[in-house]
């Protein structure tokens, strides 16, 4: 195989996977976890930081040179995901996700950033 396909392959299917596993999640109806209500929203707010924050560093491999489109994308898909949450059942939109994708994202960025200069200073 062509090194440049393998290149482009090992980068942006990583993303599209955890993409695709995020649109998964999302098209769950009425996903629940069996916890008590307070705990189940906890949850819910962590996986919306981890899902978003992972994407984030996801994107920042292909997209290393310019790490504000990995921001705007990352921003994008969550906006998009909570859009197609309106039409599944037991699900609705909600901007409150959104700003904790937003959270996660900036979690995920301050994450790369960190890491950068730990390694550049080895």
């Amino acid at each position: 195989m062509n090194k440049k396909i393998f290149k482009l392959i090992n980068l942006w299917l990583p993303v599209v996977i955890w993409m695709t596993f995020i649109f998964f999640l999302s098209s769950i109806p009425n996903l629940q976890s069996g916890l008590e209500k307070i705990y189940d929203l906890v949850l819910r707010k962590i996986a919306h930081l981890l899902e978003y924050g992972i994407l984030f560093l996801l994107l920042s491999r292909p997209l290393n040179k310019s790490l504000k489109w990995a921001i705007f994308i990352s921003i994008f898909y969550s906006i998009l995901d909570e859009f197609h949450q309106n039409f599944v059942p037991g699900r609705n939109m909600a901007l409150a996700d959104v700003c904790f994708d937003s959270a996660g994202i900036l979690l995920g960025y301050w994450w790369k950033i960190k890491n950068k200069f730990c390694v550049a200073k080895s």
